[in-house]
């Protein structure tokens, strides 16, 4: 399935407003503008704000309050990292941060656990047939991890 195009950083930040507006959630917004600013731009020379190219890189991070509790890091190459309840899922595409939140508050996302090898993964399905899974790496699940095991 597609997805809403979302060109800038912005924009994703302002499409999961709506979705926390939408669901009643509280939000809070960090955003690093700049290429001296942003954590993948370590190479730029001090008071260095725009990348070679005249753009200025803009990054944000977003934090949603439990259960579950999710953070987004919406980067300038076009992708996020999502973390739920702990469970990081890295490079995702920007475009697919709405449907992903949309999932998990939603109710759609749910646990999956195999006997053999024993493995604990964190599953997100988007409409079209789109699937994320992770695997769980900590000690214990948390109470909404543990709340939609299959």
């Amino acid at each position: 399935m597609t997805h809403t195009h979302l060109p800038t950083t912005e924009a994703a930040v302002t499409a999961i407003r709506d979705i926390a507006r939408e669901l009643g959630l509280a939000m809070s917004v960090t955003d690093d503008i700049g290429a001296d600013r942003t954590s993948r731009r370590t190479s730029a020379a001090p008071f260095t704000v725009f990348d070679p190219d005249g753009s200025l890189p803009h990054e944000a991070f977003v934090e949603l309050p439990g259960p579950p509790s999710v953070s987004v890091r919406l980067f300038p190459e076009d992708d996020a990292k999502i973390t739920v309840d702990g469970v990081e899922f890295h490079d995702l595409p920007r475009d697919v941060v709405p449907a992903f939140l949309r999932s998990v508050y939603g109710g759609l996302a749910f646990t999956k656990i195999r006997r053999f090898p024993p493995s604990q993964w964190l599953v997100v399905p988007l409409p079209g047939d789109e699937t994320y899974r992770e695997l769980i790496t900590g000690p214990g699940l948390t109470p909404w991890l543990a709340r939609g095991i299959r």
